[in-house]
Order: C-alpha cells, then sequence, then structure tokens
C-alpha cells in the first residue's frame, strides 16, 4: 500500500501523529487539516481555520439552530428540470474564478495518487473499446463527477503526469468542460466530457468495472435528494473491485444552510439558491446509508466542523462538511439489490 500524505482528521481523532504539512504564504507551513484546535477562545483570531473535534461537540448549538422549513410548493421539478441550465449560468458568469483549486486534495484523499507503476501489468485487459488509446494504455483511472471549471482536475493532472494514470471528468454544464479545456488541458492525461449523471440511460467513455477511483466534491449535494441514490448505483457500477469513492460534500447545521431565507427550502434540508442552483445537506447517516445500498463498504464517514475566521472583519463562522471513503468489494454480494 503506498504512503498516505498526511492522517488529517482520523490522525487527530485517535492523537497520533500528523504526516506532512502544507505549504502556506510564501513557503511557510501550514498546519495540516484537522490539527488546529481551538483551546482558548480569545485566541481564535490568530487563525483563520479551527478544527471543531465532533466528540466534544456532540450536541454543539444544534438545539439553536433554526433554518427555513417552509418547502416551496410544486417548484422542485423546476429547478432540477432545469438544473443544468442555472449552472450554465452560473459558469458563464463567473468563468473559472468562483472556486480556487483544491490543493488540500491529496493531503484528504491521497488514494487519488497512482500506486506503483510496476502493478500496470496486472490491470492490463481491462480497457474497454470506447476508451482512447492513451486511456487504454493507463493502469490507474480516475474519473471526476461534476468537474465544473476544473479545480480538481488541474491539481490531478499535475500529480499524475509522471505515472500511468488517467483522468476522466464530467459535468451536465457544456460551459463548465469548455472552461476545462484551457491550455492547461493535456488529451493524453484527461478525458473532459458532458455528461447528466441523473440520466438513467448515461452513456459513459469507459467500460463497467474499469475505474479505481471516483472522486464526488461538492457536487452530489446539488442533485435533487430522491435522485442520489440511483445516481450512486450506476456509478458504483463503473468501479472495479476494490476501487474507491472519494466523497466531500455540505454537512446539516453548516453555515450556508442557517443564511438560506423564507421561501428557498424545496424539501428537508434542500434549497435553491438565489441563481437556480441547488444545495443539499448530508448527514453521516445519510451517507452511509446511500453508499452501502449502493453496494459499497464504508471505510471512513467523518462530520468534519471548522470554525472558519473572517480576521478582517473579526467573524467567526461554523461550517460543517461531510468527508468520506467507500470501497467496492473484490466479491460483489449476491444479495445486494439497488433501492431507488
Amino acid at each position: 500500500m503506498r504512503p498516505l500524505l498526511g492522517r488529517s482528521l482520523v490522525a487527530v481523532a485517535r492523537g497520533t501523529h500528523l504526516g506532512p504539512c502544507r505549504l502556506g504564504h510564501r513557503g511557510r507551513p501550514a498546519a495540516p487539516l484537522g490539527s488546529r484546535i481551538l483551546t482558548q477562545p480569545e485566541h481564535v483570531f490568530r487563525h483563520n481555520m479551527w478544527y471543531v473535534p465532533v466528540k466534544r461537540t456532540q450536541t454543539h448549538h444544534v438545539g439553536k439552530m433554526s433554518y427555513p422549513r417552509e418547502f416551496l410548493s410544486g417548484l422542485s421539478d423546476k429547478y432540477d428540470r432545469d438544473a443544468h441550465k442555472f449552472w450554465d449560468d452560473f459558469y458563464g458568469m463567473h468563468q473559472n474564478k468562483f472556486f480556487k483549486d483544491r490543493r488540500w486534495l491529496f493531503l484528504e484523499f491521497p488514494e487519488l495518487l497512482p500506486p506503483n507503476p510496476d502493478c500496470g501489468a496486472a490491470r492490463a485487459g481491462q480497457s474497454g473499446s470506447n476508451e482512447s488509446a492513451e486511456a487504454a494504455g493507463s493502469s490507474f483511472r480516475i474519473l471526476e463527477v461534476g468537474c465544473g471549471a476544473g479545480n480538481s482536475v488541474f491539481p490531478i493532472i499535475t500529480s499524475i503526469r509522471d505515472g500511468r494514470a488517467f483522468l476522466y471528468c464530467c459535468d451536465f454544464s457544456p460551459r463548465a468542460v469548455q472552461l476545462v479545456k484551457h491550455p492547461d488541458y493535456d488529451p493524453s492525461l484527461c478525458h473532459a466530457f458532458v455528461q447528466d449523471v441523473c440520466e438513467e440511460t448515461a452513456s459513459f467513455p469507459f467500460p463497467p468495472c474499469s475505474l479505481d477511483v471516483i472522486l464526488a466534491v461538492f457536487v452530489l449535494s446539488s442533485i435533487r435528494p430522491e435522485r442520489v441514490q440511483s445516481v450512486l448505483h450506476r456509478l458504483a457500477q463503473h468501479l472495479k473491485p476494490g476501487g474507491i469513492f472519494l466523497f466531500r460534500d455540505y454537512g446539516r447545521h453548516d453555515l450556508s444552510q442557517l443564511r438560506f431565507k423564507k421561501g428557498q427550502c424545496l424539501s428537508d434540508n434542500f434549497y435553491a439558491r438565489q441563481d437556480g442552483t441547488c444545495v443539499y445537506f448530508f448527514t453521516a447517516d445519510e451517507v452511509r446509508r446511500l453508499f452501502t445500498s449502493a453496494g459499497l463498504t464504508e471505510l471512513q464517514n467523518l462530520e468534519d466542523r471548522r470554525l472558519q475566521v473572517n480576521r478582517g472583519k473579526k467573524v467567526v463562522m461554523r461550517r460543517v462538511w461531510m468527508q468520506a471513503k467507500f470501497q467496492k468489494p473484490q466479491t460483489t454480494p449476491t444479495d445486494v439489490t439497488h433501492q431507488p
């Protein structure tokens, strides 16, 4: 097994040593993700992010929270039907400037790094006729679902450039895929394509059981909740036995959920933003149920609570994100059935 770049949240919870830290401003080391815990409240403005251990805050101000519960009757179908248009407009307006490149990816998800290139021979013969020659010659295949403007794509391409790896990435916004195909896009390492993964007849440029890793970062939350299970089921079919599904998204009671106003709630914990894009807020139990119902085995399922600090404005914001890793069993149980 290849060494991990950092143990992050799990290491903090267990009190174990953390791996290499990130480089901050001008190359100075920054605290590894999940390692900075606020023990003295008066020091909150010394840094812009603090980790909140879940065990210490099981009832962390939840009882005082309130967020809109009045549903927008009859509008959920409209937001679902026109989702691609809303996201196309979003990327048309913001281009690639709204989100920052996810340099943290390999600290939290070292599984994205290709294994020893010598293992390529053991994976031979798993390519499909619909794959490109570049993809067919790779020994390690990644799919990013909901790639947006490429904020995960380009850090991944940079890291796999010297390995026998290939990255697929898709989005249902044509404008997003166009943004990915800028001068740093390398078709010998990556194939970006337009695809709505919610479509039951979705066609992919790779065969079933051919992917080593699937990455979904802040994308499943944008899908109508009752459709997420079928999406995961279809995606899981394309993982190899032993393949990993990496997930990070919004958690229940995140600050962004509390900021929604009346008239923006489409269903329980599912909201429409002013620009028409939608977002759902998950719990760990929901994440576990969704992925295990798709036939995957839980490796990690964390509620990542942070204090995000704006030191200029002296504002402290409580953030909640979900992070999980699920694996496809080496042999698929015969009793696993899809539950729509």
